[in-house]
């Protein structure tokens, strides 16, 4: 059961395009190689076009001048198109990025919404005491064009959350998703067109792995475009940095992670901690960057926490096709991402042990797919690269810790401060560990799934500039400007009236 291929075309200033050059890449099924997708190969030159048509959109298209409450509504008839075409959606997102995805339309139709309502409700500031003769207005404005540039492994929900603030706020955008999951973003291009989006406020550029960086670079360094937002390595991340300051575009990255995950003695439930750090790394196969992947453990309950969290590991996952309803688990993106996975669990067995997975299934079922089985690692040093380093698959590395002090210095021991999570009952600890751990969110006796989902995400160090989510991501897509208003002679008369 695999989601039948089509052929695509890019979306640039209300019209489906190819390119330039006629060049075509496909995009194959994690699961069974077979062919999801055919995509245009677009490069720089159908990347200056899409940011020419933003640029004539924000200048002198209607969008940005329309009345808050018309690009709600366009917004919020985008949002009510992604819930009906929902059905649809899953058989895209699941095949395409190779992991059941059955929330995922429903996750972007909800941050359109809120966005959208968001932004109406936006209110400026007035200083009007200061002086008698003067007002003053702190202003907001949409920031103008932005590139945004989305990574494979939440393609339509990471767009919804980047270009629903920005539009809603009437900016225009340029997207270029990634190579290996395309679909989804074109489907939301339709679903704009199909809602009233006016041309050249939303437009896609496709383009393969190489010709991706070439179009991710122009976008970049283009001087037609105010901000950029990208998701995706820390690597890529600088490069897109160094090449935004160019007319020093506002830059936002949300970037890898190696997130600390610390299970107290005194945890509320040392079950719940187990199985919370069982999906911490298994949501999307552990291709997640908040995947809580280094689980610390205190000593006295860490013998009790690998065995559960072994059972937890050996029952529960079920691999198989992602567009199957009982698969929990599917493959992982590529052939080179199993492989790299795979090299991270066998630097971690050579230094420690694998308490359970610890390689690619044997079953016949899955030979075409690029599986890994979940896996736990135990005692491996804390320098070993599959402690270190982002492993981007679904595997942990159990270490023990004696107190909160040691907890904290290995925690924050990483080039990265995405995600952390803390289980224990102390109230004290709760909140030292909140306050002293270099990372952008800290999740207690939960790990990514408290229902709280407009707070504000990013992260320290390597993981990012800026934040995605709430107000802060709102925000981001805004300028502020300062209002002066000298007030007439008469006011000027009274004020010389008080002062005798």
């Amino acid at each position: 059961m695999t989601f039948s291929g089509k052929s695509s075309l890019m979306y640039i200033d209300g019209e489906w395009r190819t390119t330039k050059s006629g060049e075509t890449f496909e995009r194959r099924s994690p699961f069974d190689d077979s062919v999801v997708a055919v995509h245009q190969n677009g490069d720089g030159d159908d990347a200056e076009e899409a940011i020419a048509a933003a640029r004539r959109a924000f200048d002198s298209g209607p969008w940005r001048r329309l009345p808050m409450s018309e690009r709600r509504d366009v917004l919020c008839r985008a949002a009510a198109l992604l819930r009906e075409a929902n059905g649809d959606l899953v058989r895209i997102l699941s095949a395409e990025v190779g992991q059941p995805n059955r929330g995922e339309a429903l996750m972007a139709a909800n941050y359109l919404e809120y966005y959208a309502h968001l932004a109406f409700d936006l209110r400026d500031e007035a200083l009007a005491s200061q002086t008698p003769d003067a007002v003053g207005i702190i202003a907001s404005e949409p920031v103008g064009v932005v590139g945004v540039i989305t990574a494979w492994n939440g393609p339509m929900a990471q767009t919804a959350w980047k270009v629903g603030p920005a539009m809603a706020v009437g900016c225009s955008v340029v997207t270029k998703p990634s190579h290996l999951t395309s679909t989804a973003v074109l489907e939301l291009a339709r679903i704009f067109d199909e809602a009233g989006v006016p041309p050249g406020v939303f437009n896609v550029v496709t383009s393969d792995r190489e010709g991706g960086a070439v179009v991710g670079q122009v976008i970049s360094a283009s001087h037609d475009v105010d901000a950029i937002t990208f998701t995706g390595s820390t690597a890529t991340g600088r490069k897109i940095a160094a090449a935004a300051t160019g007319n020093l575009k506002r830059v936002l990255l949300e970037l890898g992670g190696k997130s600390p995950n610390i299970i107290f003695a005194d945890a509320p439930s040392l079950d719940d901690a187990a199985r919370g750090a069982y999906n911490g790394v298994t949501l999307l196969a552990g291709q997640a960057c908040q995947s809580g992947t280094r689980l610390f453990v205190q000593e006295s309950v860490h013998d009790a926490v690998v065995e559960r969290l072994t059972e937890i590991f050996r029952t529960e996952p079920k691999l198989g096709n992602p567009l199957d309803p009982t698969t929990t688990i599917g493959p992982l993106v590529t052939a080179a991402q199993q492989s790299r996975v795979l090299s991270y669990i066998e630097s971690g067995r050579a230094q420690g042990r694998v308490a359970v997975g610890g390689g690619a299934p044997s079953d016949p079922a899955l030979a075409k797919g690029h599986f890994v089985q979940p896996t736990v690692l135990c005692d491996v040093p804390t320098d070993n690269r599959a402690v270190r380093e982002e492993i981007f698959g679904p595997v942990i590395a159990v270490i023990p810790f004696s107190d909160a002090d040691d907890a904290i210095r290995m925690a924050n021991d990483t080039e990265y401060g995405l995600a952390s999570g803390v289980w224990t009952s102390s109230l004290d600890t709760a909140l030292r560990c909140s306050k002293e751990i270099r990372a952008g969110t800290v999740y207690v006796n939960t790990y990514r799934n408290s229902g709280l989902f407009t707070m504000p995400f990013g992260g320290y160090k390597g993981s990012g500039l800026g934040r995605e989510l709430g107000r802060e991501g709102l925000e981001e897509f805004l300028e502020k400007k300062s209002i002066h208003i000298k007030l007439g002679p008469v006011f000027a008369r009274d004020r010389a009236r008080l002062n005798g």
